[in-house]
C-alpha cells in the first residue's frame, strides 16, 4: 500500500515539473494586455532622437506664419506696403525731343539760355535727315587726263559746268543739278544736241539739323516745352513726349 501511495506521488510530481519545463516562455506584460505602441508615439520619439542627432531642441515651437511674414522669413525682407510707398514718392519720369533747329549756335544758346537746363538736362543732339535726291546732269567719270580735256573744251564754248574732283563720281563732268526732273531731263536733251555724252544721275542729300532733348516729371514737361518755344520764338517742326 505504500508503494502505491509513493508511485502516485512521484507521477504527480513528474507531471508537475514536466509540465513547467514544457511550458512557452511568458509573453511580454505591454503585449499580454493588449497596450501596443502607437504610431504616434513611434514618431514622437524618431523625431526626438533625430533632433538628438542634430544638436536641435525637440521643445523649441515652430514660427508661425504670421511671425514668418513679420520677420521676413521666406521673403525678400521688404514688405509689399513699402514697395508701393517706394514707387508713389518716384513718380516716373518722361523725356521730350523738340526740334528741329537748322544751326548748331540757336541749339546752344537756347540750352545756355534756360534756367531750368541743369534740373532737366537740357541738352541738343545732332539730327541726320534724309532728303529727296537732286536730279544731276553730268558727263559720266573718265580717266582723269581726258576729263580735264574735255572740261576745259566745254569752258571754251561758254557752257556752264565744272569739274568734279571727290566722291564716287569723281572725274566726272558736272552740267547742271535740278531740284525738278522735269527740268533736268529738258537740260539733258539739250546737252546731248550740243553732241555731249551726258546722263542722268542722282545726286543725294541730307540735311544735318539740332533737336532738344530733355527729361523731367511730367507736371514740368509743359512748363520745359513753354520755355524753350518762348526763347526760340517760333514753333517747332516736331515735340515728342514719350516715357523714357
Amino acid at each position: 500500500m505504500k508503494w502505491v501511495i509513493f508511485l502516485l506521488l512521484f507521477l504527480n510530481f513528474g507531471l508537475w515539473y514536466g509540465a513547467g519545463a514544457f511550458q512557452g516562455p511568458e509573453r511580454s506584460k505591454v503585449i499580454a494586455s493588449g497596450n501596443l505602441p502607437r504610431v504616434a508615439s513611434l514618431k514622437a520619439e524618431d523625431s526626438a532622437e533625430a533632433a538628438a542627432a542634430r544638436g536641435a531642441s525637440v521643445d523649441q515651437p515652430l514660427p508661425t506664419a504670421g511671425a514668418q511674414k513679420a520677420s521676413g522669413i521666406g521673403g525678400s525682407g521688404e514688405s509689399s506696403a513699402e514697395l508701393s510707398d517706394n514707387g508713389a514718392d518716384t513718380p516716373a519720369l518722361v523725356c521730350g525731343r523738340l526740334g528741329l533747329i537748322p544751326a548748331l549756335d540757336t541749339a546752344q544758346a537756347l540750352v545756355a539760355g534756360q534756367p531750368m537746363a541743369g534740373e532737366v538736362g537740357l541738352d541738343w543732339q545732332e539730327v541726320t535727315r534724309e532728303l529727296p535726291s537732286f536730279h544731276w546732269v553730268i558727263i559720266p567719270p573718265q580717266p582723269p587726263a581726258v576729263a580735264l580735256k574735255q572740261f576745259r573744251d566745254i569752258q571754251r564754248q561758254g557752257i556752264d559746268s565744272y569739274l568734279v574732283t571727290e566722291g564716287e563720281n569723281r572725274n566726272a563732268i558736272s552740267l547742271g543739278l535740278f531740284e525738278s526732273r522735269e527740268a533736268a531731263i529738258s537740260v539733258l536733251e539739250e546737252k546731248k544736241r550740243q553732241n555731249l555724252n551726258a546722263v542722268l544721275a542722282n545726286f543725294p542729300r541730307n540735311q544735318i539739323s539740332y533737336a532738344l532733348v530733355f527729361k523731367a516729371e511730367p507736371d514740368l514737361v509743359k512748363d520745359v516745352v513753354q520755355a524753350v518755344k518762348t526763347d526760340y520764338g517760333a514753333d517747332f517742326d516736331f515735340v515728342e513726349i514719350n516715357p523714357c
